[in-house]
């Protein structure tokens, strides 16, 4: 059954991998309940403050409401309402805090105040002598008819069923009402509101700043071994240090101790495989080679030398590839440490190596010569840190090479006049080692694809197209870059950079 989705059908949806660092989600999850403590907090404090300035503001109610109603006495014929005009003027003097008062009697019948006071609701029961608190709306004027003068005004109020006797001993009720305009209660739980949570939102950035340092300090151990891992070589398989490691990660510090004992073991075991096979690849190859050449002088048909030699040809080539592929092997990065290179005179190791050549160049009708000029005499010579015998091996590559294909044209297939020039100069930070020749050169379009194993820019030759690969992994692994250019009038240059010492 074939499996894959229909066409047209809707893709799997894929989560995202999380991009936020560990300290970001700690600082997060740390502050999310912060801020909705805050909220909260924010919340309650306002709830308080209405209900304890509602009980401050119910008791001034519940005073004036008894001290009106102290005023209001039964007389025979009615009531006696002993209210001064002075203390109705104190009772409305603020606008913004105006009690407003109403009397009476039956409750709903009025006698005195402001007739806009709204009643108690129906589903408060009458309860003498014990004041009732309500909310509701009274209208600016007090007068129905006026409605749309102006908004409603939001007034607490209070309400006081009283008995009394009338003339004839008959029961009647008496109904005294005060309200208080909310307007200025109102502000005061906006005031106690921002002065609670305006000291709460100051201390929000300051919490985020110790929780941001707080949880930096609590990862400086992860910190310090990402920067133990990040900074270490390739070829540093050391264990890491797990006394450094917070107690939550010891066991991944662990683990990766495994990981690292277990991939040195198999580096120690391939340098011994590479110690061997260097003795038992080329021993056989030099008795192929020794019984070749006893064969080659005890026979004289012509057409068994030509096979004898060919058999030579094939045995030195076999032993040039068996060299070639360990001296790759031996240039990986993941073999050589760091401890195997030390301070290295440049220019003087160039020309020691130049000097070993010049015999071969000699046989092979090359003029191989030593370009220093580029370095000033003043100067002290300049140094790298490297390994002399990996580096010793990519410059004879690169001479080998340029003796091999130096003078030869390229479209006729002779050769003419070979000439060999190795260069050392320096600039502000590297050390240049140059090596020019005047052969066919390499084509720019297949400059970078020749510093690939086993690929060759041509068939001439009996090369193996390792020499270039080698060459570029033994730079890389000092820290430094080679590039191919065009030298004049023709021919190749290859130009190493390294790191000066």
């Amino acid at each position: 059954m074939d499996d894959r989705p229909e066409r047209g059908s809707p893709r799997p949806f894929r989560l995202r991998p999380r991009t936020l660092s560990l300290r970001r989600q700690l600082v997060a999850w740390v502050l999310l309940p912060q801020l909705v403590l805050w909220g909260a907090g924010g919340w309650a404090t306002y709830r308080l403050a209405v209900r304890y300035v509602n009980q401050a503001a119910d008791a001034t109610l519940s005073q004036a409401t008894r001290a009106l109603a102290r005023r209001v006495k039964p007389i025979e014929n009615g009531l006696l309402i002993d209210f001064p005009r002075a203390a109705q003027e104190v009772l409305e003097t603020d606008p913004n805090d105006r009690l407003f008062y109403m009397v009476s009697t039956p409750p709903g019948e009025f006698i005195l105040g402001n007739n806009s006071i709204p009643m108690p609701p129906p589903a408060m029961r009458p309860r003498l002598n014990d004041p009732y608190f309500y909310d509701g709306e009274l209208l600016p004027s007090g007068a129905a008819a006026q409605r749309q003068a102006g908004p409603a005004i939001k007034v607490r109020i209070a309400a006081l069923y009283l008995p009394y006797d009338e003339p004839g001993g008959k029961r009647q009720w008496m109904l005294v009402q005060v309200a208080r305009n909310m307007a200025h209660r109102e502000d005061i739980f906006k005031m106690i509101l921002i002065d609670t949570l305006l000291p709460l939102s100051a201390l929000i950035p300051l919490m985020t700043l110790i929780v941001w340092i707080g949880t930096g300090a609590g990862l400086a151990p992860l910190v310090r071994l990402r920067k133990e891992v990040e900074g270490r070589s390739p070829i540093d398989l050391a264990p890491l240090h797990i006394e450094s490691a917070p107690q939550e990660v010891r066991s991944l510090v662990r683990a990766l101790n495994e990981l690292l004992a277990s991939v040195r073991q198999n580096v120690d075991t391939q340098k011994r495989f590479i110690a061997d096979a260097a003795h038992q690849l080329r021993t056989p190859l030099a008795g192929l080679k020794s019984q070749t050449a006893l064969a080659i002088a005890a026979t004289d048909d012509p057409a068994l030398v030509a096979r004898l030699k060919l058999v030579d040809q094939s045995a030195s080539r076999g032993a040039h590839l068996i060299n070639q592929l360990l001296m790759l092997a031996r240039a990986d990065p993941d073999v050589v440490a760091p401890a195997d290179r030390a301070p290295l005179n440049v220019q003087a190791f160039v020309q020691d190596i130049v000097a070993e050549w010049v015999p071969r160049a000699m046989r092979a009708h090359v003029d191989l010569g030593m370009d220093d000029t580029a370095l000033p005499g003043a100067d002290a010579p300049p140094h790298i840190k490297a390994n002399a015998l990996l580096l010793r091996e990519a410059l004879t590559n690169l001479i080998d090479n340029a003796i091999k294909y130096s003078g030869q044209d390229a479209a006729h297939g002779t050769r003419h006049g070979g000439e060999v020039t190795v260069g050392v100069a320096t600039d502000d930070a590297d050390v240049l080692i140059v090596v020019a020749d005047n052969g066919p050169g390499i084509p720019p379009a297949d400059r970078a694809r020749v510093f690939e194993r086993f690929v060759r820019a041509t068939d001439q030759g009996e090369g193996c197209g390792l020499g270039l690969a080698i060459v570029r992994d033994i730079v890389a692994q000092h820290g430094g870059t080679v590039d191919l250019q065009d030298a004049e009038p023709h021919g190749l240059k290859v130009v190493i950079r390294l790191p000066r010492l």
